[in-house]
């Protein structure tokens, strides 16, 4: 079994998610004691979301590259950025270390053409949503990618900043992801991705009008895949 890299924390809510799932998914294919391989760096929030709002993404990409030596160090085989806004950051973190980065938008774009469909509405943080360090994978694999227009992308990473990472769940929150996502699948959109880690605490398949892809299960799964080759 290979040892997963994951840096964490960010937020802490949805990594618990990642090390659940893969301690869950390593059971099932090998049985009885078995557990998931994993050394965790858990980074501080804070001090990467006060460089998001500074626009400060050198000082992020330090912090994360940072966190992925030290694990490549300790022994890990490949990293997991447990987040999908910080994959913005992948080309610099990668040239820090001498180990695989296991992509969350390319393991998402996997599960979605293995399902047949084409046309994805994401949504994400509002980093997600409007540049293209994700589009342009899931563009790049054949997808076509649809978000939502400026006012309901400004509802969607208000949500996700002011009450999902700080564990905050309501429901009249969930009520507009529904209309949002109600309103892009009037725009053709034939499933709807969860990109923000963070998401899946206020919508599953229940809650949408659309199949629903939560970035943060594919990613953590497809991780225990590779851990097991």
């Amino acid at each position: 079994m290979k040892t997963v890299g994951l840096i964490g924390g960010m937020s802490w809510e949805s990594t618990i998610t990642y090390y659940e799932i893969l301690n869950k998914e390593i059971v099932s294919a090998l049985g009885g004691f078995h557990s998931a391989k994993i050394l965790m760096n858990s980074v501080d929030f804070a001090e990467l979301e006060a460089n998001m709002s500074n626009g400060n993404w050198d000082g992020n990409a330090a912090i994360l590259a940072d966190a992925a030596k030290r694990l490549e160090c300790a022994g890990a085989d490949f990293i997991v950025i447990a987040t999908n806004t910080m994959h913005k950051l992948v080309p610099q973190i990668e040239r820090e270390i001498h180990i695989p980065i296991l992509h969350i938008a390319d393991a998402a774009a996997t599960s979605v053409i293995r399902d047949g469909f084409t046309k994805v509405a994401l949504l994400g943080t509002k980093f997600t949503m409007t540049q293209d360090f994700i589009k342009d994978r899931l563009k790049g694999a054949g997808l076509e990618v649809i978000v939502p227009d400026a006012p309901d992308i400004e509802i969607v990473n208000n949500v996700i900043f002011n009450e999902l990472c700080l564990g905050k769940v309501l429901d009249a929150s969930r009520a507009e992801y529904q209309r949002i996502i109600e309103s892009l699948k009037e725009r053709g959109a034939e499933c709807v991705i969860l990109g923000c880690t963070e998401i899946g605490m206020l919508i599953s398949a229940e809650d949408s009008v659309l199949p629903v892809y939560d970035t943060t299960i594919i990613h953590a799964k497809e991780a225990a895949r590779q851990s097991l080759g």
